[in-house]
């Protein structure tokens, strides 16, 4: 008998269940989705291109990569190969459940079978006693915890046959203005978190939230298209800092898995009626990073040309796009979707809805990041700036975060003054509270 193993947010061998409840002879699918793909940035598809040719070079050339609808090419390719399963790693992000839902009816008399998904605990399994979900992290953290996981598959590319497909595989080329991004695909990932797990995770709380330091452990983009399974990570670590970061990523799929529209409207709904701008001027200086805030410059540059953000900058930008501009968190998110190489909906819609106050566990709401102080607490002597922000090269210090007190500097004016938009944020949040 043949299994189609249908290839999405798991590109890898490795701890890989659905492998090991595919038939032994196996043809190995991935299905190019344009409702997926074309929001897309060029970085998003680069890196999804780069970990296809991976996947293939583990798979001897054996991968088959297709366009178009997975409701019609799925069933037209089982049908092909005479497959008596598709074998997939389950999707609860609220397109990937519904489209799984579509191809299942289409299939017909071939199984549809969902083993594991891109998470340690799959969305909607931790819940309070009551059986409903958390709305609030810490508990959740704790209840998952609790739940416990199983440890990682054994699996590798060697457990399955794999056939010919029955056509020419069609990965794409890099688009065009791909960013410098990180080496693609399963075996990068594991060395990059052994790398990450040997040399840096001890410092991590120390260093976390310094943009100026190699602190982070660049795992993000590896775990949303599944080059590696968190797991794998936790099989390694103990509780702590990093590992909380983990249980963030679970926790936003579980909300968005409980609440699939909060991934366009506010999860508190009492922030649909805050007053917003629709300050489009305002936004493309933000996008471009010519606000004359240097540590927002330099993260909204980094993004462009990096396809990546450090975590606590993406905390400051987001703050400043709906605090100090008071702009739609949406717009920032989708901004973020795009450009960023691990762009995650679940994890960036609801860490977009943290800043603006209107999601779980949110900022509270007069909490409102100066973003001067902000760069010169976590940015201590300006090299952060300094990389991204050319035109502040010549600054020393942290003199580099107050620009506008040097003379000649060929760099914009602050196009919003901080203390007043603090002021304008504060009163139109009260509005909305009370």
């Amino acid at each position: 008998m043949t299994s189609v193993v249908w290839f999405r947010r798991d590109l890898r061998t490795r701890d890989h269940p659905a492998l090991l409840a595919a038939d032994k002879d196996a043809l190995a699918l991935f299905v190019l989705d344009k409702r997926l793909t074309e929001p897309s940035g060029a970085a998003r598809l680069a890196f999804l291109y780069r970990c296809l040719r991976d996947l293939n070079e583990q798979l001897d050339d054996r991968l088959l990569v297709v366009s178009g609808d997975p409701v019609e090419v799925v069933p037209r390719i089982a049908k092909q190969v005479d497959a008596t399963s598709v074998h997939v790693s389950a999707d609860y992000a609220p397109y990937g459940h519904t489209r799984d839902q579509q191809v299942e009816a289409a299939l017909g008399d071939i199984d549809f079978v969902r083993s594991g998904s891109p998470y340690a605990v799959a969305p909607g399994r931790v819940t309070k006693p009551d059986g409903t979900p958390y709305k609030v992290f810490t508990p959740f953290s704790r209840a998952w915890a609790d739940h416990g996981w199983r440890g990682p598959a054994d699996t590798d590319a060697s457990i399955l046959d794999w056939i010919e497909p029955p056509g020419r595989s069609r990965i794409p080329q890099d688009p065009p203005g791909v960013p410098e991004l990180p080496d693609a695909g399963e075996a990068a990932a594991l060395g990059a978190w052994e790398k990450f797990r040997d040399e840096r995770v001890e410092d991590y709380p120390e260093n976390r939230n310094r943009p100026d330091r190699p602190g982070t452990s660049w795992m993000s983009p590896y775990l949303r298209w599944g080059c590696v399974h968190p797991r794998t990570l936790l099989d390694d670590l103990t509780p702590g800092p990093y590992r909380n970061e983990l249980v963030w990523r679970e926790f936003y799929a579980d909300v968005l898995w409980h609440k699939p529209d909060s991934a366009r409207r506010n999860l508190d709904r009492r922030f649909d009626k805050i007053e917003l701008d629709d300050d489009r001027d305002a936004f493309d200086a933000w996008c471009q990073g010519v606000t004359g805030f240097p540590i927002v410059d330099a993260g909204m540059r980094q993004l462009l040309e990096l396809g990546w953000m450090h975590n606590r900058v993406r905390m400051i930008v987001a703050s400043f796009l709906v605090k100090d501009l008071h702009l739609p968190w949406w717009w920032g998110a989708r901004h973020f979707m795009k450009h960023l190489v691990d762009g995650d909906l679940a994890s960036n819609q609801h860490n977009w809805q943290w800043a603006a106050g209107s999601g779980t566990d949110a900022a509270p709401y007069f909490r409102v990041f100066n973003p001067t102080t902000q760069g010169e607490k976590f940015d201590p002597n300006g090299d952060y700036v300094r990389r991204f922000v050319p035109e502040l090269r010549g600054v020393t210090g942290k003199r580099v975060h107050k620009p506008w007190e040097i003379d000649g500097l060929d760099y914009p004016e602050p196009i919003v003054d901080h203390a007043h938009e603090r002021e304008v944020a504060l009163a139109r949040y009260a509005a909305v509270k009370n």
